[in-house]
């Protein structure tokens, strides 16, 4: 990188940012394999069912907080019941007014991603444009803006901010691979300018689908952006970053000789025992060294069952993290995933995986 460009990035970051930054109230660090807040191990003291819950990180995918669809023939698939329009000011207010409650129920993270996520849940095209990066990467100032109001709220609730970049369901909107290291760069230096220190990275979600348009996204060269984003720095602080792969699949050696911490995803996985194998064998790979190991998407639930996804990760010693979307079958129920969101603890399905949280980080709402 030359001289120039960090001074450039720097200016950039600092125009989406209005004025200096505030002083943050949560910082997150990594002490071996368990998450620190603000210096002390997550759910301080606590164990479940004998399993040692301290210093994991529960959280849930929530990506699309800052939505919007910039395409006009399909943003109005997302409109409000209410309305009859997409507002995607709306989105995030109640986003923000959600959190709160999800606190109080012991989720400490939550998935968001500047590309969002399919809007479906599960999408065969994906016609619309709701990125927070322009064809040659530049960031948005709009997203940015949203963005930015939801790492405040986190900051001051005590949460951290699982921070997506890409989604390869909108890579294909930058242009080239030039746009892609921009978008990089530009995101990196946006939260380092905004003083966020609540923020981990995952470079994009799911590195090895097959439907990514550019090979830096993919499973042999992503390092190289993991690396791109360690290497930046403000005032001698970086960014902790990673990246996910799909579900069941297991790290390559190169994402993990690079990252800080692993994110793997449960999707698919039927049978619980291999939630546990999954996670001895990313212990396994050729490079691993302590640190912690992180599922920030599983669309199981079984919480009713003493053995389900989410058990065996605790007891594997991983943290595990929720996918919430809209079953076709199930046409009326609310996901997570599914704009126009209901954010609030509202369904059935989030009331028990909620109440499921609760109980494992001996939370009381």
């Amino acid at each position: 990188m030359s001289l120039l460009r960090p001074i450039l990035l720097a200016c950039f970051a600092l125009s989406l940012v209005a004025g200096d930054p505030p002083p943050r109230q949560t910082t997150v660090t990594i002490v071996g394999e368990d998450f620190h807040l603000n210096g002390q191990p997550t759910y301080p003291g606590r164990t479940w069912n004998g399993h040692r819950i301290e210093g994991l990180l529960m959280n849930s995918r929530m990506v699309q907080g800052v939505f919007d669809d910039l395409n006009p023939e399909t943003a109005k698939r997302w409109a409000y019941a209410d309305s009859g329009t997409w507002d995607a000011e709306r989105n995030v207010r109640e986003f923000i007014a959600a959190m709160p409650a999800w606190k109080a129920h012991g989720l400490l993270a939550f998935t968001i991603n500047f590309q969002g996520g399919s809007p479906e849940g599960y999408s065969q095209t994906q016609p619309w444009i709701t990125g927070a990066f322009a064809e040659d990467g530049s960031l948005r100032p709009a997203f940015a803006a949203r963005m930015a109001r939801i790492l405040d709220a986190a900051d001051q609730l005590g949460m951290v901010v699982i921070l997506g970049y890409f989604y390869f369901g909108q890579d294909e909107r930058l242009r080239d691979e030039a746009a892609v290291i921009r978008a990089t760069d530009e995101a990196t230096a946006w939260v380092l300018a905004g003083g966020w220190r609540n923020v981990l990275v995952e470079v994009n979600n799911e590195c090895d689908v097959k439907k990514y348009d550019h090979a830096i996204l993919m499973p042999e060269r992503v390092h190289e952006l993991i690396d791109r984003v360690r290497g930046m720095q403000r005032d001698g602080r970086r960014l902790l970053v990673g990246t996910s792969y799909g579900g069941g699949a297991i790290p390559k050696e190169n994402v993990v000789r690079s990252s800080d911490f692993l994110l793997i995803h449960g999707n698919g996985v039927k049978d619980p025992k291999r939630i546990t194998d999954m996670v001895a064998k990313t212990r396994a790979v050729p490079g691993y060294r302590t640190m912690p190991i992180l599922f920030n998407e599983d669309d199981h639930e079984n919480f009713d069952q003493p053995e389900n996804n989410f058990a065996n990760a605790v007891a594997a010693r991983a943290s595990w993290g929720w996918f919430d979307y809209r079953r076709k079958s199930e046409a009326q129920v609310d996901g997570y995933q599914n704009p126009p969101v209901d954010w609030g603890v509202s369904s059935a399905r989030k009331k028990a995986f909620f109440a499921y949280v609760a109980e494992i980080t001996g939370s009381t709402p």
